[in-house]
Order: C-alpha cells, then sequence, then structure tokens
C-alpha cells in the first residue's frame, strides 16, 4: 500500500503540471518532482530530516543581504554552478578549438564594475603585489575583436571583495569595465591576487564543516567577456603554482585558466604601464566562440 501511494503521488503531481502554459516550465518542474521523489525514496528521508533540511534552506534564504548571495554559493560548493555553466557555454556557442573555457559567476559579482580607461589600476587601495594584466580578446580563427567588452573582479590581496568590507574598501575597488582597443588589446594595473576562503560563517560553512571540506578558493581574477557576433564567456584566470588548484572548495580550475603571472623586470615596460619595477606581469589572450547562425 505505502510503495502504490508513493509512486501514485509521483505521478498526481507530475500530472497536475499538465495545465502549465509554458512547455519549458512544465518540462523543468516535471523532472524536479520526479528527481527530488525519488531522492526520498533512496533515502528513505526521515521527517526529521526533511524538516532539517527544511530549516537549512530557510537560514540560507535569511543569510542572503544586497552583497550576499548564500544561494549561490551554496550551489557553488555543491559543483552546480560549474555544471549548469559548462552545459551553458556548450549550447552558446560554436564550439571553436581554442575558445576561453568558461566558469563559475561567484556569488560577488553584484554591483556594476565601474567603466574605467585601459591601464586604469583597478586596486584602489594599494593591498598588495603590483600586477600588470594584458592581453588580446579574439575570435578562435585569430581575429582581433576591436571595443570587445571586459567586466573584471577580484578580491583584494587580503581575499575579501569590496562589498565584504565597505568600511575598508571602497565601492569599486577590485572592479573595473574596460573595451578593448581597435586591435582587441586590453590592459590593466591590479594586485597579483592571493587564494582566500570563502564566507563560512552561514549555512555553507556549517555543510563544508560537516563535511570536512576546506573553504578556500585558489588565487584568480574574474571576467565576463563579451563582442558584437560572439558569445559571451564567464570565465576566471588563475595564478599557476597557486595553492589549491587541485582543491578548489566550488570546483571552478580548468587546466587551460591556469596562467603565469611572471616576475618582469624591465624598467621601460614598467614605465609604460606606470608600475614600479620589478612587477608581476599575466598576458593571455581572451577567445570567444563565434555565435550559432
Amino acid at each position: 500500500m505505502s510503495t502504490a501511494f508513493t509512486s501514485d503521488i509521483t505521478g498526481a503531481v507530475v500530472d497536475s503540471l499538465e495545465g502549465t502554459a509554458d512547455p519549458r516550465l512544465r518540462k523543468v518542474l516535471g523532472a524536479l518532482v520526479r528527481h527530488l521523489h525519488e531522492f526520498v525514496r533512496e533515502t528513505e528521508l526521515t521527517v526529521a530530516e526533511w524538516e532539517s533540511a527544511i530549516g537549512f534552506l530557510t537560514a540560507t534564504g535569511q543569510t542572503c543581504t544586497d552583497t550576499r548571495q548564500e544561494f549561490i554559493l551554496l550551489s557553488d560548493v555543491l559543483g552546480v554552478s560549474m555544471l549548469v555553466e559548462t552545459l551553458g557555454a556548450d549550447r552558446g556557442g560554436t564550439g571553436e578549438a581554442g575558445a576561453t573555457e568558461s566558469t563559475v559567476l561567484g556569488p560577488f559579482h553584484l554591483t556594476e564594475s565601474p567603466v574605467r580607461e585601459l591601464g586604469a589600476d583597478i586596486d584602489l587601495v594599494g593591498s598588495g603585489e603590483p600586477c600588470v594584466v594584458s592581453g588580446r580578446v579574439r575570435s578562435a580563427d585569430g581575429t582581433p575583436l576591436p571595443g570587445a567588452v571586459l567586466d573584471v573582479w577580484q578580491a583584494s590581496a587580503e581575499g575579501y571583495y569590496d562589498v565584504q568590507q565597505p568600511g575598508l574598501q571602497p565601492p569599486g575597488n577590485g572592479r573595473g569595465l574596460f573595451t578593448a582597443d581597435a586591435e582587441g588589446r586590453f590592459w590593466f594595473r591590479t594586485c597579483v591576487p592571493s587564494p582566500y576562503p570563502i564566507p563560512t560563517d552561514g549555512p555553507v560553512g556549517d555543510l563544508l564543516r560537516a563535511t570536512k571540506r576546506h573553504p578556500y578558493r585558489p588565487a584568480h581574477i574574474h571576467f565576463i567577456v563579451s563582442a558584437e557576433g560572439h558569445a559571451p564567456v564567464t570565465t576566471h584566470i588563475f595564478v599557476a603554482g597557486g595553492d589549491h588548484l587541485d582543491s578548489d572548495a566550488v570546483f571552478a580550475v580548468k587546466e587551460s585558466l591556469v596562467q603565469e603571472f611572471a616576475e618582469s623586470d624591465d624598467p621601460s615596460l614598467a614605465r609604460e604601464f606606470g608600475v614600479p619595477n620589478p612587477f608581476r606581469h599575466a598576458r593571455f589572450d581572451l577567445v570567444l566562440n563565434s555565435e550559432p547562425s
């Protein structure tokens, strides 16, 4: 009787969705119900466990603010963000060889990046080792993409984003919206990013502690890059040789995204970029897929 009832209730809930006008919504909700019900059956979920799960999700929502997105953080540490982003990138472009791979958005793309001129310094507090990031935005066939837009954000050298330290960092620190030049080139000044822990003072931190997982992310800079006629890419550049590249708390590292931040001892180049010598210099291209025709 119990087995028949659990089977019937799943079918009844799925059938109740038949009137949903949006076919995509009907498909997604139906799949959600079937998989969720199967999860309950497989784990033989108890009432106490169900109540605990509801409490966890409630606390996750209550932890969200205008400057903190605990649900994105939860999605990140469960690997869902990375899976959704990768599947979306596979569908979003033509999949040309050599195109920059995507990775997670992360929970701190919460404010609009200030428009900055090429060469500007996004490290407004001078918190770390001076660094220049430069390269070119191009299509997979090597054609430069003039006017490509690069939305950039990163944590300070101490591992905090501006929205995490409103009293210590000015708004927009570590952020910039740049437009590539007529040859698709971009460059800006910043500090070398460092590894940092994701926030652990909320429900996601409780989850990590319960599963004995560390909260650290390897050093990285975020990018969203877009250009006319091409699929945008959301990605990171990771610092080669850094800690946690093989154990990122949000599973976002891809080998192709690891780049050298090499020391440069070139006084003339330092003067050109407006940084002290020596400095660290990361050079790489950001390559976009063409939009499907």
